[in-house]
């Protein structure tokens, strides 16, 4: 038989703390699920292409029927052993990337950084060197990304002494670098003060042992 079962409901800042913290936990574990890193990565293929870095794409089928291309640009976070980023593609020198990355990022010291590293080191090889990036393994951090680099001399010149791990490390440097800022932006996201205005703004309510109500 039908019955009517009342039950009170709260919102967030009406909560006792420990109820609190159960609604803010029930938010980053079942809302925070979108594609929040999405801002990062569109952020993170405008320095790439500054910077010399093509990435790798392959198309992905869409729920309409289309196709787009996503980067492969892979991350595992934040808090376990083997967690980072890397990605896939290929590098060369782009002329003028200490001041398109200056541009860019004004404030941005490491980026300032990478981008005068890899400047360095293609002048005394007249620009000629390059790099093809392959991710292998399970893990997703910079030591998991193969990187070959080599020199495209015309008159088979080798590269100077240093240059290959040169190359090397400041493409695994832009991985560390794309990494700090998904983690800052996972952090931001799910830091209290946030998560309390997006359930307040979606006007969420719970019971008073901070479960979701509905």
């Amino acid at each position: 038989m039908p019955r009517t079962v009342e039950t009170v409901v709260y919102a967030l800042g009406e909560l006792p703390d420990a109820a609190k913290e159960r609604a803010r936990a029930w938010y980053r574990e079942t809302c925070l699920d979108h594609e929040w890193y999405d801002a990062v990565f569109e952020d993170f293929e405008a320095v790439c292409t500054i910077l010399g870095v093509t990435l790798r794409t392959s198309p992905v089928k869409l729920m309409g029927g289309g196709t787009r291309d996503d980067a492969h640009v892979f991350f595992r976070g934040f808090h376990s052993q083997g967690d980072g980023a890397c990605f896939e593609g290929s590098y060369a020198h782009a002329r003028g990337s200490a001041k398109g990355i200056r541009a860019h990022a004004p404030t941005d010291t490491e980026l300032h950084r990478i981008a005068d590293v890899l400047q360095a080191v293609q002048r005394p090889n007249f620009f000629q060197l390059g790099a093809l990036i392959r991710h292998r393994g399970h893990y997703c951090h910079e030591y998991c990304m193969a990187i070959e680099v080599e020199r495209d001399s015309p008159t088979r010149q080798d590269m100077t002494d240093g240059a290959e791990d040169t190359v090397i490390e400041a493409l695994r440097d832009l991985a560390r670098w794309l990494y700090r800022q998904l983690q800052r932006e996972y952090e931001y996201l799910s830091s209290d003060a946030v998560v309390d205005e997006t359930i307040a703004v979606n006007g969420w309510t719970f019971t008073v042992e901070g479960g979701r109500f509905g």
